[in-house]
């Protein structure tokens, strides 16, 4: 039996395909570890949003060849295959800064993995396959049988056409490309059969989807609407979203379809227009407010979170303000906030940059309000009963953790049986990062 290390990086979408490369790889023979030293095959599926993506890798790659060289002086084999955007962004490169990696393989074409591993046998080390086949590489996957568990993930749209200024997703997943509709409904339909009671449907620009079925399209609130029919589904959620896109037809479902959670991701990354159009988003803070407005009105206890660049080039102290004043306007559950770092090859790589100390001070102030925001959210929960979907295994004994509607953290003590079970939950007790409750 050959075995198989994947260690993932970054966004759940890699959760997602590293998922799918263990039962591609598993009809090939391999069974998963947990321990490198003694795997045949070790993927890093990476991933090059987060600041130093690319050093990251070489570091761990540095680590897994010690591993490589002890296996070979016991005369076994191991391949080294780097998967995911960093391998698609960096390429060759990869093989000239470590040589002793087999494979690149980037997020459109690890449905070649299988014929990678085989080559590798005869024409040795450093293959490489960076290419955008969407359609292919879904058709060659096979079906996504494994059990994901209570609460499981369902790739619908890859790749991104909004090109913003400072992201590397255009030239690392590719052009939009969004799944057959039939298709992603049998996935569901499986992951359902398999015990998941909510999926989460994700994609680089989600709310992008545009699926054929029987010569139609559909959008994505015609979609939720399609998978919402599956009776053993209790929840839909869907990550991640661009304002643009969100289409009155999938505010309006918001309002519409009980399955559907008032929960709702939606960047906004600055509150300043000046900023917002140096970053090349296409919208501006008012068309923002007014989507917020119409979701409200459509299901007024909808939560939001957003993410936040601080320091992006040219952000002066009135733009900054600008983003404090829209975050309190909006009242965001929680955020994802970032200083701004150079991605290479992005537009605002080559801009003059802020000096880190300030972007760094402006983050603090930020946070400070995303967390006390955050707070507060939780402290309001106090009092109401809410469902909970109940899916880890907390920190102390016999303490579970599960997801509100509002996608926050809710425990429980002694209440090991109430694990993968959906239950009524007055909350008692919020905190900083969540809230504890007591069944009903």
């Amino acid at each position: 039996m050959k075995k198989l290390f994947i260690k993932t990086y970054g966004c759940q979408m890699n959760v997602y395909d590293s998922d799918r490369i263990e039962g591609l790889l598993s009809s090939c023979g391999y069974v998963s570890t947990q321990d490198k030293d003694e795997a045949d095959v070790i993927v890093l599926n990476t991933c090059h949003i987060r600041e130093k993506a690319a050093e990251k890798l070489y570091s761990e790659l540095g680590r897994v060849n010690k591993i490589k060289q002890a296996r070979q002086n016991q005369q076994k084999d191991m391949t080294i295959v780097v998967a995911g955007c960093v391998g698609q962004a960096e390429g060759s490169e990869i093989f000239s800064r470590a040589p002793y990696v087999d494979v690149v393989v980037g997020p459109q074409s690890y449905h070649n993995l299988p014929s990678l591993l085989e080559k590798i046998k005869l024409e040795g080390r450093h293959l490489i396959d960076l290419d955008f086949g969407f359609e292919e590489k879904f058709d060659k996957l096979p079906e996504n049988s494994k059990a994901q568990g209570v609460v499981s993930y369902l790739s619908i749209q890859e790749g991104c056409d909004k090109f913003c200024h400072f992201c590397v997703v255009p030239y690392t997943r590719g052009a939009e490309f969004s799944r057959p509709v039939e298709q992603v409904y049998n996935e569901a339909l499986m992951l359902a059969a398999n015990g998941a009671k909510e999926i989460v449907l994700l994609g680089q620009n989600v709310n992008a989807y545009h699926g054929s079925f029987n010569g139609s399209t559909y959008s994505l609130a015609d979609l939720i609407s399609k998978i919402a029919q599956i009776s053993s589904l209790q929840r839909i959620r869907y990550t991640t979203s661009h304002p643009r896109d969100m289409s009155q037809d999938l505010i309006a479902l918001h309002g519409k379809e009980e399955k559907l959670m008032p929960f709702l991701h939606l960047p906004i990354q600055s509150g300043s227009d000046k900023i917002l159009s140096a970053m090349n988003r296409k919208h501006t803070a008012q068309y923002y407010l007014e989507v917020i407005d119409q979701l409200r009105a459509a299901r007024p206890d909808i939560a939001l979170h957003t993410d936040i660049i601080v320091g992006f080039p040219t952000e002066t102290e009135e733009d900054f303000e600008q983003t404090m004043k829209l975050v309190e306007q909006v009242g965001y559950m929680n955020c994802f906030s970032f200083m701004y770092s150079p991605r290479p090859g992005t537009p605002a790589a080559t801009a003059e940059q802020i000096p880190s100390e300030v972007k760094y001070e402006r983050l603090q102030r930020l946070q400070q309000l995303i967390r006390s925001m955050y707070h507060n959210f939780n402290k309001a929960c106090v009092g109401h009963v809410m469902p909970v979907l109940f899916d880890k295994i907390g920190k102390h004994p016999n303490q579970v953790v599960g997801n509100s509607p509002y996608m926050h953290s809710v425990y429980i003590d002694n209440a090991q049986d109430l694990l993968n079970k959906l239950v009524d939950v007055k909350i008692e007790k919020g905190y900083a990062n969540s809230v504890r409750g007591v069944v009903v």
